[in-house]
């Protein structure tokens, strides 16, 4: 009889223990379902619907770490630097190694205007995968925002040799040199970067500066109109055109652009 109670006994525990197991990995795929679902609406660009989806995918596992970095995405994403720098720091203290957390947070400490602190997250990531071609652009911005140009330049550089066909490292390498007064490497790059994204109005009004400062007014001249013929509302591109007329002593079209930056932008009046 002690036998068959102790078989019972340990019967039962036996279906505890499937019923726990099964709660158990029930509790990890819903976890895992709504973590999915979080980067799926991340993706889509439905941030709320993400932050509510990830909320409760923490709530049920609050270790993980990926779970915190996409909702911090996704409030870095509705600008709410705050808490997105809050949950990538949690993503961090549960995973130190997470290369993507540490570039992500020094993402919001470059929006916060914290440029130290942002290089250092951006060192973090690159001593953790030192092919991250985003981290290298990321402090290539910090550093040009310190004004340490050459800095900036080295690691915009890396960022091309990782990643060719980046518009962002060639674009912002040729902002930084024509910074530096070097217009022949900006005009360079600032066409390259045309050629990867024919699209971009700021590529085009970029070059047309470079091309100024070099004294070729008819290839500025080009370039700028093909700005305004992207984004007709480009008041600076309209303003630095209308300048460029002026100078060619072409009055007539020099006003028309002038007084179209104005209506575009009062700020120009004062220039």
């Amino acid at each position: 009889m002690r036998y068959q109670r102790t078989a019972l006994f340990l019967g039962g525990l036996a279906c505890l223990a499937v019923f726990f197991g099964l709660m158990w990995h029930s509790h990890r795929r819903s976890g895992a379902e709504l973590f999915d679902r979080g980067r799926t609406n991340f993706k889509a660009g439905a941030y709320d619907d993400a932050i509510t989806a990830l909320n409760e995918a923490i709530r049920i596992d609050p270790n993980n770490a990926k779970a915190y970095h996409y909702r911090g995405w996704s409030y870095e994403r509705k600008d709410d630097y705050d808490r997105a720098l809050e949950d990538y720091t949690a993503a961090i203290r549960l995973d130190p190694n997470y290369s993507d957390a540490h570039n992500s947070r020094g993402v919001v400490y470059y929006e916060k205007g914290e440029w130290d602190l942002a290089i250092a997250d951006y060192d973090k990531a690159i001593r953790l995968d030192p092919k991250y071609a985003d981290a290298f652009h990321n402090r290539g911005l910090a550093f040009r925002r310190k004004r340490d140009l050459d800095r900036a330049i080295e690691d915009f550089s890396t960022a091309i040799e990782l990643k060719p066909r980046d518009f962002d490292s060639w674009y912002d390498r040729g902002v930084t040199y024509f910074r530096k007064g070097d217009y022949d490497s900006a005009v360079y790059d600032l066409s390259e970067a045309v050629r990867l994204n024919p699209k971009s109005a700021l590529a085009y009004e970029k070059r047309g500066g470079a091309y100024f400062k070099r004294g070729d007014l008819d290839l500025a001249v080009a370039d700028l109109t093909e700005a305004i013929g992207l984004d007709p509302h480009y008041a600076r591109a309209y303003f630095a055109r209308g300048a460029i007329y002026r100078r060619q002593g072409q009055l007539a079209r020099s006003k028309t652009d002038l007084d179209k930056a104005r209506e575009l932008d009062p700020s120009f009046d004062a220039k």
